[in-house]
């Protein structure tokens, strides 16, 4: 029995005063159908299941999951419940991706670096997906003296990927997307390592 229209619940941070907060919703959705073309489970931030790009519900993708593997306790499990999308191969998370796009590009990062603080083997793919104009900024925020203490530091497992890069690409790949594995990220995603030179 499926109930009539649908009771929306604000959420904890006021999104909706940002402009912004579109070009954030397709890039998750963008992240997510990728994922899901792709042939992975797709995961979708807690709070951001009810979301919508254009008329595609976020729930209505045929592999997104609304359990995450049970292989964390369960602080770990709350913190990576709220990373914007992951991608899910078996029990195995093989990406994860924080999507910048508000004023602040503390949150996503606090939440990468609490992962890495709990679960110090971590071995998981980690994006910060931000507006290109925003690179330097990310950059900056992960090398961090703070972010550089973690083991392994930040830096070594974020990598930034810009919004026109993923763009550019999503639409090169739709022919072939069943066919891709995640690490094509890597070819189009750029090292947080900052050269010392």
């Amino acid at each position: 029995s499926r109930k009539m229209g649908s009771v929306t619940v604000p959420e904890d941070e006021p999104d909706t005063e940002f402009p912004d907060v579109t070009i954030h919703t397709e890039i998750q959705w963008a992240l997510l159908k990728l994922g899901n073309d792709m042939g992975l489970d797709v995961w979708v931030a807690r709070n951001d299941r009810g979301k919508e790009v254009k008329g595609n519900k976020f729930s209505e993708l045929s592999r997104v999951v609304t359990e995450l593997p049970l292989q964390f306790d369960e602080a770990t499990t709350k913190t990576i419940e709220m990373i914007d999308v992951l991608w899910l191969k078996g029990n195995a998370i093989v990406a994860a991706f924080e999507i910048e796009s508000t004023t602040s590009i503390y949150s996503g990062l606090l939440r990468m670096s609490d992962l890495i603080t709990m679960q110090p083997n971590i071995t998981i793919p980690l994006f910060i997906v931000a507006p290109d104009d925003r690179r330097n900024k990310v950059m900056s925020e992960i090398n961090r003296p703070t972010f550089g203490r973690l083991n392994p530091p930040l830096r070594d497992l974020c990598r930034y990927l810009s919004f026109s890069t993923l763009q550019k690409h999503v639409p090169k790949v739709s022919e072939y997307v069943r066919y891709l594995k995640p690490e094509f990220l890597d070819d189009i995603a750029e090292t947080c390592e900052v050269d010392e030179h």
